[in-house]
């Protein structure tokens, strides 16, 4: 592990890339550190403290800290991932004609549709970092200070521009991420605030302990648990449904091809923490809904229930969680075009037709996997969650962020594995050309 480490830095390309990363994630950091003026932070503080395990708190480590006190990048990169949503489900849904011909275009209608996404994430920008000011402006403190002076026109207008800008300029460093260094962009942002916490949570426990506020045996129970949801994520995240494929032998000019058995891998979370942030993302809508009529019977209603530690809460937020694992899988795996692309290489599964029927065999099996991998990815994400609630267990990550860690941390090994293997595997290419050359030479 320590080598493939070091041979990171061996290739050029490599190299660059994993630096560009860490530079935007640096960059990153920097602007959820400066906070927008005006804004009282103790009061600020303080509120996020009573609200830990609600959404409010939630938000608060998706955005790194940066909403708890109101930087610049406070609303981090929801707003995109709203857009995110919408798009995939009206194409999904199939209601627009026009985005059902972009989905069919290639290249070009990916642009569009990216381009499109754009537009709508500036529009939501703007509309929740509206509410989102109105809901700090507004919100008690449990000291008593009002978190922000004097809020005037002049103060709303500039703070939506400013997180507005943030926003977009999050979603862009994203997009380099992807396109020019490791990983998914926004997924590492997110990672990025969440890693973050972890020396503030972990001192935070243990001078807890100090204190004599919980014991050891509770301390170790709390460790214990995490250690065990991280090795439970790696097991799950790493899990495959292996389908068996076999390939009937046929013969080209003189040559027989062919007759070879594989497998078709189907991951039992194929969603990632990818359902995770979603249902997160979506569960934050009505609360900045709620803050345009924040005296209203209704809001008031919503936020007390939004505030988490309640039953009802917490299986919405497990059923857009396991709804959003169904949904991803309906949009990133199409079994007809799996069994039609294994027909005509001249695959099949043992025991199962060929066309129709090897789709049907597939989407049966993806339902089901799929079944187990999202009630999975629930349970971790909402039991941590009951458990400090019930027991007061200062459970400082949560399932969600270990969830997100854990998967994030897995996604980039993946694609920095790949970029290791493909550059050794170019390089024994080159010697591997000359002893084919010759090869050929002696045939």
């Amino acid at each position: 592990m320590i080598q493939k480490f070091a041979d990171i830095f061996e290739i050029p390309d490599l190299r660059k890339r994993v630096l560009f990363t860490l530079g935007v994630l640096a960059l990153y950091r920097v602007g959820a550190a400066i906070p927008i003026p005006g804004i009282n932070g103790e009061a600020l503080r303080a509120i996020f403290q009573a609200q830990t395990s609600s959404l409010l708190g939630i938000l608060n480590i998706f955005s790194g800290g940066a909403l708890g006190q109101f930087s610049i990048f406070s609303m981090g990169v929801m707003p995109y991932i709203n857009a995110s949503i919408i798009m995939s489900l009206l194409q999904g849904a199939h209601v627009i004609p026009y985005l059902d011909r972009l989905h069919k275009e290639g290249e070009l209608g990916r642009r569009k549709l990216n381009q499109l996404t754009r537009y709508l994430t500036l529009f939501l920008a703007a509309f929740q970092s509206f509410g989102l000011t109105l809901m700090i402006s507004k919100m008690p403190s449990p000291t008593g200070a009002p978190v922000v002076g004097d809020p005037t026109p002049f103060f709303y207008v500039v703070t939506v521009l400013t997180l507005t800008a943030g926003t977009v300029f999050i979603m862009w460093l994203g997009e380099q991420v992807t396109e020019q260094g490791i990983g998914n962009g926004v997924s590492l942002i997110i990672f990025a605030g969440i890693v973050d916490r972890v020396p503030g949570a972990t001192l935070g426990l243990i001078q807890l302990v100090k204190a004599e506020e919980i014991g050891l045996i509770k301390a170790l129970f709390i460790v214990a648990l995490v250690l065990a949801i991280m090795l439970s994520v790696v097991w799950v995240e790493t899990a495959q449904r292996k389908i068996p494929v076999q390939y009937a032998k046929r013969m080209v000019g003189r040559k027989m091809y062919g007759g070879a058995s594989s497998f078709l891998p189907l991951k039992v979370d194929q969603s990632g923490v990818i359902a995770v942030i979603f249902a997160v993302s979506l569960m934050a809508v009505p609360m900045t809904v709620a803050q345009f009529t924040p005296n209203s019977p209704w809001a008031q209603k919503l936020q007390g229930f939004l505030s988490g530690g309640n039953v009802f809460y917490e299986l919405i937020y497990a059923a857009l969680i396991i709804f959003f694992c169904y949904f991803y899988n309906s949009v990133s795996i199409n079994p007809t075009d799996l069994a039609d692309n294994m027909k005509k290489s001249g695959g099949f599964i043992p025991g199962i037709r060929p066309g129709e029927p090897t789709g049907k065999y597939i989407e049966w099996v993806l339902d089901r996997i799929t079944l187990g991998g999202a009630l999975f990815v629930a349970a971790i994400s909402v039991l941590p969650e009951m458990l400090r609630f019930a027991y007061n267990v200062p459970f400082y990550l949560g399932g969600t962020s270990l969830l997100i860690v854990v998967g994030v941390a897995l996604d980039t090994m993946g694609q920095l594995e790949a970029h290791l293997i493909m550059r050794h595997y170019e390089g024994f290419l080159k010697s591997g050309r000359i002893k084919q050359r010759w090869f050929n030479v002696g045939n």
